[in-house]
């Protein structure tokens, strides 16, 4: 830790920060830590990334330059240490969308349909081709959490026949996911995640973070991500909603677009299940499990889709529900 330190300080020294007084942001779900900077009455947020945490800003700084090219707001990046894993950015400000519409909720329309215009407007250009495919080799790890890390606590060990037959339904359910051009997918596309800058315009008044795990994918994901949050309850009515002034905005066809979308929910779902478990069993952060009821509801949503029901048919049969009892069995022992 000492080393760190002095590796960051080592960076700070190199810009104009060097005397900044250093203040802690609240941590995430990844080994990357942040800071904010103060010098002068002037701001700027410290990205702490160690490689030996698994980390790497490398894909940071690529996407940030891919969404920076789209007119879109992430923040600049100010100066960076790849080889050691720190990055000096822009300070978007604390206005995350979450906690707007938590203080003042007559926002909420209006934020969300910014949000949807960003997608719209990203949604324009094809995935740059750097960006890894999300693709069903992706589809199929991801899901897999759920069998590796939810259900051995609640059913016992997954037998490898059950598994083969889960790994055989999803495959061909999520075969069923619309073809067509993949574009930027952020992945972590929620309230958590983004900005309100009200004093800027057009779809620079929604600050981007957390996206550095893009991919290219299907257009409904990032829909999914925004609309079907893990930390904050959406309404059937915003919902329907920002669905709507999306469609209305872009030119994909409302059917094959709605069946991808139940889809690519019950995918991302079911992945979510699996890591919050995973985070709690394995790393200790027993919070994350008063989430999975929400991601559960959901998950059912997405499943009553007709493209989904051979594997609604096998999440019914197999994957015990979210009830307290199971729930304190996913909590770390102590």
């Amino acid at each position: 830790m000492a080393q760190r330190e002095q590796l960051l300080l080592d960076f700070l020294a190199t810009t104009q920060w060097k005397t900044a007084t250093r203040d802690p942001l609240a941590a995430d779900a990844s080994g990357r830590n942040y800071e904010r900077l103060t010098l002068n009455g002037s701001t700027a947020i410290l990205m702490n990334a160690p490689y030996e945490a698994g980390e790497d800003v490398r894909p940071f700084v690529a996407v940030t330059d891919m969404l920076a090219r789209f007119d879109l707001a992430p923040p600049q990046i100010i100066a960076q240490d790849i080889e050691n894993g720190f990055l000096l950015l822009e300070d978007l400000g604390n206005d995350l969308f979450a906690r707007v519409c938590e203080t003042v909720p007559d926002l909420e329309i209006t934020m969300y349909s910014a949000a949807i215009d960003v997608l719209a407007q990203l949604h324009k250009h094809p995935a740059p081709g750097a960006l890894p495919p999300y693709d069903m080799a992706v589809y199929l790890r991801e899901v897999q959490l759920i069998t590796t890390w939810y259900m051995p606590p609640l059913t016992g060990e997954v037998s490898s026949e059950l598994q083969g037959e889960f790994d055989a339904i999803t495959t061909q359910t999520f075969a069923r996911i619309s073809s067509q051009y993949p574009v930027l997918v952020m992945r972590d596309y929620h309230a958590e995640n983004l900005l309100w800058m009200p004093d800027r315009e057009d779809t620079s008044r929604v600050g981007l973070l957390d996206y550095q795990d893009a991919l290219a994918g299907h257009p409904a994901y990032d829909l999914v991500s925004l609309l079907e949050d893990a930390r904050r309850d959406t309404s059937p009515d915003l919902r329907d909603k920002m669905i709507a002034h999306y469609l209305e905005n872009t030119d994909q066809n409302a059917e094959d677009f709605l069946a991808s979308y139940a889809l690519l929910g019950a995918q991302r779902n079911l992945k979510i299940v699996g890591i919050f478990a995973r985070l709690s069993l394995r790393d200790g952060k027993a919070h994350y499990i008063d989430l999975i009821p929400r991601v559960w509801k959901h998950l059912m949503r997405d499943l009553q889709h007709p493209a989904c029901a051979k594997l609604s048919a096998w999440v019914a049969q197999h994957l015990p529900p979210p009830t307290s009892a199971n729930l304190q069995r996913l909590r770390p022992v102590t």
